[in-house]
């Protein structure tokens, strides 16, 4: 562990790492709960550095099942419609309601932060496409984007432009609306 920069608090048994214990990760990022023969097993949270949590019970170092609680408190369920085609809505609007007319909210969390040139918005920091790299808030690394998240990324998530789409209308809706 010391040679990675990871470190251990809590019970071992014959200088394994067993009983319940706190082991923390190089990056920050730090497991909470029961270990076994030197692996998460039993009940047990992973706490990730952007505040969200990973609480699961674990079967030899392999979560069998467990929920995703982000910092804003959302749970992340598979079963969950969120901010998807089926219901638009951010997490603050489902536990506080819509806002009035005016000004529509265009991030979870106000006020929206401004995107650097050329980038998006991923919710944890920006991403650029040019570098596939998306960095936290602050302008440090967090992490490299395969094609599967870059391709999410450019097709759901906000940008630091705008594009003009223009109305769209459905001429079989518009004939049929004409009472003349």
């Amino acid at each position: 562990m010391e040679y990675c920069g990871d470190r251990y608090e809590g019970e071992t048994h014959n200088e394994r790492l067993e009983g319940y214990g706190k082991y923390t990760l190089s990056t920050g990022a730090y497991y909470e709960g029961k270990m076994y023969d030197g692996m998460f097993h039993g009940e047990g949270t992973l706490h990730c550095l952007n505040g969200s949590k990973y609480h699961a019970v674990w079967e030899n170092g392999h979560a069998k099942n467990g929920e995703i609680i982000f910092l804003d408190g959302l749970k992340y369920r598979e079963e969950a419609h969120y901010a998807d085609e089926f219901d638009r809505r951010f997490y603050t609007e489902i536990c506080s309601g819509l806002r009035p007319t005016g000004r529509s909210q265009i991030v979870d969390k106000e006020p929206a932060r401004r995107i650097p040139d050329g980038c998006y918005d991923t919710g944890d920091g920006f991403y650029n496409p040019l570098t596939k790299v998306v960095i936290d808030y602050n302008g440090r690394f967090l992490r490299n984007a395969d094609h599967e998240e870059h391709t999410w990324i450019i097709s759901k998530c906000r940008k630091a432009w705008d594009e003009y789409i223009g109305a769209t209308y459905d001429v079989s809706i518009k004939q049929s609306m004409n009472p003349y």
